[in-house]
Formats: structure tokens, sequence, C-alpha cells
């Protein structure tokens, strides 16, 4: 079992950057591909982001493609989001999770996933 917890979350003008952290414990982290997820009031969990176990491999959603970056260190356990050029459509619940290494291909699927941290509120003001 893999315990997971985001931190680096608030709120931040329009244009500002956050730097998210999801720090794993529990079984290895690296036995895993990461993923980072949001959803905004009243709608459903988005991808955004993920990267593979050896931190190769990203890929991002159209939305956030070029003002975030996925990035691990496995030595530390932590994931990290790094968002720079926010906008108010940012604003959401981010959750960062784990799915099994060989599931590459299936990274975009929420329900794949199969541990979940309790996410942390990133609000973007205009």
């Amino acid at each position: 079992q893999v315990q997971l917890v985001e931190s680096g979350g608030g709120l931040v003008q329009a244009g500002g950057s956050l730097r998210l952290s999801c720090a794993a414990s529990g079984r290895t982290f690296s036995y895993y591909a990461m993923g980072w997820f949001r959803q905004a009031p009243g709608k459903e969990r988005e991808f955004v982001a993920a990267i593979s176990w050896t931190g190769s491999s990203q890929r991002y959603a159209d939305s956030v493609k070029g003002r975030f970056t996925i990035s691990r260190d496995n030595a530390k356990n932590t994931g990290y989001l790094q968002m720079n050029s926010l906008k108010p459509e940012d604003t959401a619940v981010y959750y960062c999770a784990v799915i099994a290494r060989d599931q590459w291909g299936s990274v975009l699927l929420a329900d794949r996933y199969l541990y979940w941290g309790q996410g942390t509120q990133v609000t973007v003001s205009s």
C-alpha cells in the first residue's frame, strides 16, 4: 500500500506560479507511474499530467501543456507539479495518484490508479 500526501497549494494571482509536491510512503514509490488530476466545483475529475516510473516519459492535458511540468525524485519518494502562468480556470483541488508502472497506456484514466492523496486546493484569482 502507498500513502500519498499533497502540499503546496494556495491562493495565487493569475500569471503566477505554484509548485505542488506529492510525498509517498509505504511501498516503493518507483514501482509506480504517477499522475496529477484536478477537480473543480461542479465538474468531473480531470487528468492533468503523468510521469513514468523512471521519469523519462511525461504526458500532459492540452489545457496545461507548456505551462505545467511534472517531475519526480524517486530517492526522495516525492513527485512534483510545477505550475506556471496560472489561469483562473486552473482553480481546483489537485490530487496526486499512482498507477502500476506497466499501465502507462492508461494514465489518462482515473479509475486505473491504485492510490490517491487527499488533495490540495489551488485558487487562482483574476
